[in-house]
């Protein structure tokens, strides 16, 4: 599946606020999610516009993998 290009980071905020991640905190021009699980989980997105796609890949592959749902559910919200 192809992903998407132009995703900001505060988008990408967005879909995983939809899956239940909230914000902890923000240092600089990166933010910390974390989902309270189980399992618990803790992701690191840059606030750039746009992400770099290797760096968009690497968050949705991490959290599907961790909540155990597939790419395509997350790419469908972005």
């Amino acid at each position: 599946m192809r992903l998407p290009r132009g995703v900001s980071g505060e988008r990408l905020v967005r879909a995983l606020d939809r899956f239940g991640y909230s914000v902890v905190r923000q240092k600089g021009s990166h933010v910390r999610l974390r989902y309270e699980g189980p399992p618990a989980h803790s992701v690191t997105v840059p606030m750039h516009d746009p992400l770099k796609v290797g760096t968009l890949h690497g968050i949705i592959a991490e959290v599907a993998a961790t909540r155990s749902i597939t790419v395509k559910s997350i790419l469908e919200i972005l």
